[in-house]
């Protein structure tokens, strides 16, 4: 085998899970409410999207900071 596996309690590995989860989270969200909002110019959305998949994580909390309040929701 390549690798072992660290011997970690299932509190350890619970953390670790969540914080996966948070971080996978945040992403998809942060796309998924970019894609669906209007920013006046497909660049600006586009950039935001690209923000979110190319710098995960912080880049889905700037959009989440930033970039929500600049797009209008749809109707």
């Amino acid at each position: 085998m390549f690798f072992s596996v660290p011997q970690l309690s299932t509190m350890q590995w619970t953390a670790i899970l969540a914080g996966a989860a948070l971080f996978v989270g945040i992403t998809c969200y942060s796309i998924y409410d970019a894609l669906r909002r209007d920013f006046g110019s497909s660049n600006a959305k586009l950039a935001w999207v690209q923000l979110a998949v190319l710098v995960p994580f912080f880049g889905g909390l700037a959009y989440l900071c930033f970039g929500r309040k600049r797009g209008r929701i749809n109707s």
